[in-house]
């Protein structure tokens, strides 16, 4: 019974082609139990058992065929890191590669165990171990276990194997891990929190390095000074092989982690150094202590942000206390930016990691046993501690009966630890990182893909962000985890850091999960959510959704300010029933896209604004009734815009009437709108793009989304091609309200006129242009703005476009004429433009009444 049910539990914790042989293994156990079965309900219960593995194999398979090249191929690249490569976790290493001294010779192992681990052990690692500039001032060199941990023991070379074990991979006591001259606060905080899932019931450190004793449950001592262990990281287990040296420095100073209980205790700084050549050496950058366990146990990381408003700490409690109590969570916890004189006056180290020893709640208040893990660093003072307050004495008191929390208490007594009140915690401390059993699921999926940031006209959108459909036929719970895999040039970047390890981490970027209620379709912006994640510095981010049954969400990984335009990425699952993850489909058929920008001379602003028809404008011909979404997307997010979509069979519009208003982005949002428009007849329309402001200058990418295809070209400006001619300005008043001006060409000539105020009064002030020829009864208008009607000056004013005759011109004559109203007391200036193919001749301006009357 056990072996079928142990086979089936690695199905849930395993993904790719190793949950699949799990799967078939478990099967095939399941159905030699039934055989044996003594009644038909236990045969028909275990052939069930064995029938549902064989189908969550096909499933499997399934996911294999239709995943496999592409996501190896991301898996493979992502193996080689910092000149070094780290392959696919296969399968445990045999006992045979850490035998025997290294050169081949035959020792007895009694006598001579001190000089094989001190003399005949090769280096399996010659990776460049990098250091800081203030480390390498008393860096002494790689020195072996005997010369580093225990140089003044002479009596080692008589001693056993046995001993030598219990030397260096055995602590009577629980370690009390500390930091000293390496910058990994987060990494020794996250140890020291480990401790008990490492070693304790869970055993996590059996599956973690290699060679190990089951028997004694601990890490076995190589002989070879080899060891190997598997690391969790872009996007799998992988294969880390070190070898047993340690930094060495001049003083007493220790580049590695340390025990105070033991200080020869050796396992702790072989997961450090592990881990430490996965992150670039050891002038590590920093990082957080979720990322770092994730790496080194798997376990799911999740940061709470406690300073947030709507932060409930009575709910992080309630969630902490049960799993930590089944030790099923490990805890850690970050400050942010301290100044000097707060450090010294509160005794917290800003911008560091504290590891959680226990929890309590005993006596009616929540406590967190705090550990500061840097030896000889200062010790916090919160605000509520008390000299003999909540004594470890008084809570062994309290927890007699309970041996493994009476150890916990006894923690208290180690420098660098006290107890603190969850409010003192939740008010001075920036993060708290919890990584949880990920055998608390069912399930797990991993998808690992690809992303190419988009061209900077997209940033504001999401259009080509990476998106999936998600789907939980029985609902509930599913966390999803997205992981950013580790690359060269994001080491390369935080090592020309020149201010703090928080500005180093701010400095590659920040990212989010958000997820959207779209039947699973891709979206173009992030508007409308059903959640949203922080903007996190952090390599990994956890979205805890509560799904509803049968129903598809879409998820969106977002970032913001990215450095690199490459990355490889990780997306995980976690549930208790299987979900289906997909990539997310378009949800239209066709779509068109169109680059461009608002130039100095096309930025037209607003429909207010006097310059509007001068914005980029696109012909938008539908051949059959059809749904449409249009997306405008900047390359600025401080630029506003917006999009119109008009009646304008496809020519330039000057201006947007409410009655030719087919559909609209609706208020000017920052750097991206969007236009949905559910039905929408044949027909040739213009679509207008603009921004808020006249004159703001951006690139742009437009996106014409449909169920049929649809034709987008761009109108050419009003000045394309044509000349530009000003014409002298004009004033407007009460007693000069109509002013024209004499219009002649040498030959044929297509021609339009547009005029424009800065008048402070323009808001009142309207106008009406015309081009009129004849004189008398005989005078008809040849074109005019606004089909005739008086317009706000404020916005643009423009004739439609006129042919103007030599013949015609010059025998009845041509004008223009201006019309305004509402001027009030007041003077009003006008500039007025005629744009054509060829030169006009414009005489001086003429009041109307005077030639007339």
């Amino acid at each position: 019974m056990i072996l079928f049910n142990d086979a089936e539990a690695l199905v849930a914790v395993s993904t790719g082609q190793d949950a699949f042989n799990h799967a078939l293994r478990a099967a095939d156990l399941y159905m030699a139990a039934a055989s044996q079965a003594v009644t038909k309900a236990d045969a028909n219960r275990l052939r069930r058992k064995c029938g549902e593995l064989i189908d969550r194999a096909e499933q499997l398979k399934k996911i294999l065929v239709s995943t496999l090249s592409a996501e190896e191929k991301i898996l493979r690249h992502a193996s080689s890191l910092h000149g070094n490569v780290f392959p696919q976790w296969k399968a445990e290493p045999s006992d045979d590669e850490f035998e025997g001294p290294s050169n081949g010779e035959n020792y007895v192992y009694v006598g001579f165990l001190a000089q094989v681990l001190t003399r005949y052990c090769a280096s399996y690692d010659d990776t460049p171990f990098t250091l800081s500039p203030a480390q390498a001032t008393t860096f002494a060199g790689w020195r072996r276990p005997m010369d580093v941990l225990a140089p003044d023991l002479d009596y080692l070379h008589e001693e056993t194997r046995e001993s030598l074990d219990t030397l260096f991979m055995n602590s009577h006591k629980i370690p009390d891990l500390v930091q000293d001259m390496t910058t990994d606060c987060s990494v020794v905080a996250g140890l020291s929190a480990a401790i008990k899932i490492l070693t304790g019931k869970h055993s996590v450190l059996s599956s973690i390095i290699y060679p190990f004793d089951y028997s004694q449950g601990r890490p076995h001592l190589s002989l070879k000074g080899k060891y190997i262990l598997r690391l969790n990281f872009n996007g799998c287990s992988r294969r880390v092989v070190i070898d047993d040296r340690l930094p060495a420095s001049q003083d007493e100073g220790k580049f590695f982690v340390v025990d105070r209980s033991n200080p020869r205790l050796l396992w702790p700084a072989l997961l450090e150094k592990a881990y430490l050549k996965v992150r670039g050496g050891y002038d590590f950058p920093g990082s957080n202590s979720g990322t770092d366990l994730w790496v080194l146990t798997g376990w799911i990381p999740e940061q709470v942000f406690l300073q947030k408003e709507d932060v409930d700490i009575n709910q992080v409690w309630a969630r902490i206390k049960a799993a930590h109590d089944s030790q099923d969570v490990v805890i850690t916890i970050g400050t942010g930016f301290i100044s000097a004189e707060e450090e010294n006056a509160s005794g917290l180290v800003g911008e560091h990691d504290y590891a959680v020893q226990s929890l309590d709640d005993s006596d009616g208040e929540r406590r967190l046993l705090v550990k500061n893990p840097w030896c000889g660093g200062p010790t916090w003072t919160p605000a509520s501690f008390s000299a003999g307050s909540h004594s470890s004495r008084e809570a062994g008191q309290d927890h007699a009966t309970n041996q493994e929390k009476e150890a916990d208490f006894g923690l208290e007594d180690a420098p660098g630890c006290l107890w603190a009140t969850l409010e003192d915690v939740a008010q001075n401390f920036e993060s708290m990182y919890l990584n949880w059993n990920p055998k608390l699921f069912q399930h797990r999926q991993d998808h690992h893909f690809e992303w190419e940031i988009s061209p900077g006209c997209y940033a504001s959108s999401v259009v080509r962000n990476p998106q999936f459909a998600i789907v939980s036929p029985t609902g509930g719970l599913v966390w999803v985890l997205v992981s950013r895999h580790f690359v060269d040039g994001e080491l390369e970047i935080v090592r020309r850091r020149t201010t703090n390890l928080a500005a180093a981490s701010r400095q590659l970027g920040f990212m989010s999960i958000i997820v959207f209620d779209s039947n699973g379709k891709r979206v173009q912006i992030a508007d409308g959510e059903t959640y949203r994640g922080p903007y996190v510095d952090s390599p990994q981010t956890l979205a805890r959704l509560e799904m509803t049954a049968g129903k598809w969400y879409t998820i969106v990984v977002d970032q913001h300010e990215f450095p690199l335009s490459k990355y490889t990425f990780t997306l995980s699952t976690f549930s208790h029933s299987l979900v289906k993850l997909q990539k997310a489909s378009e949800a239209m058929a066709y779509c068109e896209e169109f680059e461009g920008a608002w130039k100095r001379r096309t930025a037209g602003g607003n429909v207010t604004c006097a310059t509007y028809f001068t914005n980029p404008q696109y012909s938008v011909s539908i051949p059959k009734s059809t749904s449409l979404s249009i997306l405008l997307s900047t390359d600025s997010s401080d630029t506003h815009v917006h999009v119109d979509l008009v009646w304008g069979h496809g020519k330039r519009v000057s201006s947007v009437k409410v009655k030719e208003l087919v559909a609209s982005t609706g208020e000017y949002r920052r750097g991206s709108a969007v236009a949905d428009i559910a039905h929408i007849d044949p027909g040739v329309y213009t679509l207008v793009c603009s921004t808020f402001d006249a004159g703001h200058v951006a690139k742009f990418a437009l996106r014409v989304s449909s169920m049929v295809p649809v034709t987008l070209e761009p109108i050419p400006a009003e000045a394309a091609g044509r000349l530009r001619a000003p014409l002298s300005p004009l004033t407007l008043s009460q007693g000069a309200r109509r002013m024209q001006a004499p219009l002649s060409v040498q030959w044929l000539t297509r021609a339009s006129v547009m005029v424009s105020t800065n008048s402070r009064y323009a808001s009142t002030l309207l106008l009406r242009l015309s081009i009129v020829v004849g004189r008398g009864q005989d005078r008809f208008t040849e074109a005019v703005s606004g089909e005739g009607e008086f317009q706000a000056a404020a916005v643009g004013l423009r004739t439609s476009e006129f042919d103007m005759e030599p013949q015609r011109s010059n025998s009845v004559g041509m004008w223009l004429l201006v019309e305004g109203m509402g001027m009030g007391g007041e003077e009003h200036l006008v500039q007025a433009y005629i744009f054509s193919d060829s030169p006009v001749q414009v005489g001086p301006w003429e009041t109307i009444d005077e030639i007339w009357h």
